[in-house]
């Protein structure tokens, strides 16, 4: 099933290096004013393109989480069992739309009889959307990308992840933290793996460049029944969620 889906998606190519030298170049410094007024057409085409595709998904949790873990893998595994959960709740999983743990949520999503949907970004070595979306977008940019993986979401999921996963999640917090959205809930799953972090959030309480207050809906947990709990408590209930049924 996975080598088809894959050769169907490439069946639309895109420059992958023309992206990547367009981005540089934009990040390089100043540009005439044509070049920056068609950057952000560009930009803003993208936005349409992804609040058009995602209209009507219904209430959606965003699983974070590395794309270089493979299917027997532990933390795929879990992020798998995640995914079931999440959609038997009620939600929609909604993920970076790649392999890896993306992939792992999105599956057991679709096990769950949920609906899965992905914002699957195109890099220099292409990242092919996973064969468990029922619905994705393809995006240039990761900013865009990021802010449509936000604007959906009640709650985040954290997987094990590297420094893609740790930007996700503490923009997260951030937009939390300074009331750009509401107080949804974060869940780090993967006890060992978050100990340093989990360390170092307290270590920032203890000199007071954060508020414990801050770290109050962050759960870490390997338990996928106490984030099904944690879940209910501070997005289903707080927020009045109701499931709706999508049409496919």
């Amino acid at each position: 099933m996975k080598e088809k889906y894959k050769e169907k998606k490439h069946s639309k190519h895109y420059d992958s290096q023309e992206i990547i030298q367009e981005e540089k170049f934009f990040l390089e410094g100043p540009l005439t004013k044509r070049r920056d007024f068609w950057f952000a057409i560009k930009v803003l085409i993208e936005f349409v393109k992804g609040t058009r595709a995602f209209r009507n998904i219904g209430p959606c949790v965003t699983v974070f989480g590395s794309a270089r873990l493979e299917e027997d893998h532990p933390y795929y595994k879990l992020a798998r069992e995640m995914g079931k959960r999440l959609a038997k709740m009620g939600f929609t999983v909604i993920t970076g739309g790649g392999p890896g743990i993306m992939e792992a949520a999105n599956r057991g999503a679709k096990e769950g009889g949920g609906y899965s949907v992905g914002c699957n970004i195109m890099l220099a070595e292409e990242q092919i959307p996973n064969p468990y979306l029922d619905r994705w977008v393809d995006f240039r940019y990761f900013f865009v990308r990021k802010v449509l993986l936000f604007k959906y979401s009640y709650a985040f999921i954290v997987m094990p992840g590297g420094v893609g996963t740790m930007d996700e999640l503490f923009e997260a917090v951030t937009l939390i933290q300074t009331k750009k959205i509401e107080d949804f809930p974060v869940v780090l799953m993967g006890k060992e793996y978050w100990q340093p972090l989990m360390k170092l959030l307290e270590n920032m309480v203890e000199d007071g460049t954060i508020d414990a207050h801050d770290l109050g809906l962050i759960l870490f947990t390997d338990s996928v029944d106490e984030a099904r709990i944690h879940l209910k408590k501070h997005a289903v209930r707080k927020f009045g969620l109701i499931r709706k049924k999508l049409k496919k």
